[in-house]
């Protein structure tokens, strides 16, 4: 399967989370931590993001990035990049210290972006870590509940004044909503397409987005965010009905933009009948 493009507009907001080679640490002091962080806060300015919520963990980290310029794509090379630089002069290496790409998900601001911030300062509880998300020290929780100084990477307005206009008031309802997301974690299961995070009609937006010229170029596959899974295209068929099974095939691949080899590897069968019913419908 491709790898899902990067997505830039104005306004984009984003989950964002990068991991260390081969699994190894990339924060092993809290100087590292805090290094990252400062790092973030340069970039924040430079690029004009807006940083909703962060967890750094061992091995990797969590942040929720805002881009009112829309350039996700620049900001990321330089977080990255002048961490791993800085990293490795530090401890005296060499080499990457990321494992491959960061992944993003795009986030629709409105429905999603309080339930993500949540999931990204309980991620310590939820691995175990700690049990109480307050314990972390590394996670934006803290800052945002009162009880420790606010970094300057990280910009509380937007996500306390959702819950309401007193600071005491928004506080106190912030700290119950985190609570209240303590061992439910279904938010990635409504993650479509591997890049998105939103309600049903958000993708179609992105699309009349993508034709209007003000976001970049959207993949064939992501253009159909919104088509059925295999397991329902495939549920009505009995195993013996080759015919109809064949015509879903040819549906799955022409019209939903499943490959060949998804669909066979569903389907259970060799990649060369796929390919010759598909031909043959061509």
């Amino acid at each position: 399967m491709a790898r899902p493009l990067r997505i830039e507009f104005a306004g984009a907001v984003y989950h964002v989370t990068s991991r260390g080679n081969e699994r190894k640490d990339i924060f092993r002091t809290d100087s590292d931590r805090r290094l990252f962080l400062d790092i973030l806060q340069q970039v924040n300015v430079k690029y004009n993001w807006h940083c909703h919520a962060y967890c750094l963990m061992d091995n990797h980290y969590h942040i929720v990035i805002e881009t009112p310029d829309g350039n996700l794509i620049k900001g990321m090379r330089q977080l990255n990049g002048v961490y791993t630089q800085a990293f490795n002069k530090r401890h005296d290496r060499v080499g990457h210290i990321f494992q491959g790409r960061y992944k993003a998900i795009l986030i629709q601001k409105d429905s999603h972006l309080l339930e993500v911030c949540r999931y990204v300062v309980l991620n310590p509880v939820r691995a175990l870590v700690v049990k109480r998300p307050e314990t972390w020290q590394w996670s934006s929780y803290n800052p945002m509940i009162d009880k420790s100084s606010v970094h300057p990477c990280l910009t509380t307005e937007w996500v306390l004044g959702q819950f309401g206009r007193k600071k005491t008031t928004a506080l106190k309802n912030y700290a119950e909503f985190v609570e209240a997301g303590i061992g439910k974690d279904t938010l990635w299961k409504q993650v479509k397409g591997q890049l998105l995070l939103g309600e049903e009609d958000f993708a179609d937006k992105l699309i009349d987005m993508d034709k209007s010229g003000d976001i970049h170029e959207i993949s064939r596959n992501q253009r159909h965010l919104r088509r059925p899974s295999l397991g329902n295209l495939f549920e009505e068929i009995k195993p013996r009905d080759r015919g109809e099974r064949n015509e879903f095939i040819v549906e799955a691949v022409y019209k939903h933009a499943y490959s060949q080899r998804e669909v066979a590897d569903f389907l259970k069968l060799h990649y060369s009948t796929v390919s010759v019913v598909v031909k043959r419908k061509a």
